[in-house]
Parts: structure tokens; sequence; C-alpha cells
């Protein structure tokens, strides 16, 4: 097992502990996690996120998503059910399943959608006015940043 040693890191920066934690944990569970459901993370812009699961044969009714601080939770319960017929083979995945997505600071579950056996979550990310950098300017006055092209435009008018 590879293991990266982030003792030096640590002994070196402040506040940085939740990320050298999940980064620990991560390596130690890649090692023979399951990997059921199969899953997408796909980046959709600078602040929009979405994560596709693929849930074949789960109803909405088995599916649980749960957002709290920092964590996406997806389980999946499958509700035995009665087959018309005898069942000569049984190769669909039948079982239940629970996902966890660590999340980064003020990013919040925007809405999830069920179809065609994808469950697709989208997730966004809304830093609060207070934590987005500012310039400050001799003197003590203090001036939002101009974040694009746009935006200088109107500033100068």
């Amino acid at each position: 097992m590879n293991r990266f040693d982030l003792t030096p890191y640590r002994r070196s920066t402040v506040g940085f502990d939740r990320i050298f934690d999940l980064l620990e944990n991560n390596t130690r569970s890649a090692g023979g996690g399951d990997n059921y459901p199969p899953f997408n993370i796909e980046r959709r812009s600078e602040d929009a996120y979405r994560i596709t699961l693929a849930v074949a044969g789960f109803a909405p009714r088995d599916l649980d998503i749960t957002a709290q601080q920092n964590l996406l939770t997806v389980q999946g319960r499958k509700r035995d059910e009665e087959a018309d017929g005898e069942m000569l083979h049984l190769g669909i995945a039948n079982r239940g399943f629970e996902r966890r997505f660590e999340l980064a600071d003020y990013v919040r579950v925007e809405n999830a959608d069920l179809k065609d056996g994808l469950l697709v979550i989208d997730l966004v990310r809304e830093v609060p006015e207070a934590m987005k950098p500012k310039k400050i300017a001799i003197g003590g006055h203090t001036l939002n940043v101009v974040s694009d092209e746009k935006d200088v435009g109107q500033a100068a008018a």
C-alpha cells in the first residue's frame, strides 16, 4: 500500500486538519472499497457540480438523499418484490447501498432527479458575500473585487 506521509505539512500549517483527515481517510478506504453503484462527478461550471449514480432498478421511494454540513449521503434500499414467475437466474444487483460524498464548505444540493436508471444530483457552491475576497485600499477603505469584464465596464460608468 502506498501511503503519503502528511506529517510535515501538518507541522507547518494551521486550520487544515479537516483536509488532511479527508486525504488520509480516502487513501485508507480506497484499497478495498465497494464500487457499487458506479457514479460520475462532473464540474459543470466554476460553482456548479453534478453527481450521477447508476441506480437501475431503484424507484424514487427506494432512495434516500441526505445532505448535512459537508456530507452528502445517498442510500438505496431494495424492497423485496415478488416475481410473477419462478426466477431462474438473478444477475441484476438487488442489494442496498450507501454512498457518501464529502462536500466543500458552502456547497449545497440544488436538486435531484431520477430518470432512465440514473440518479442525478446537482450541487452549487454559494460563498457568502462576507467570505468573498475584498481589496483593501490604502487609507482603510474596503473595495469589492471586480471579477469579470462586464463588471469593470459598469464600475467605470
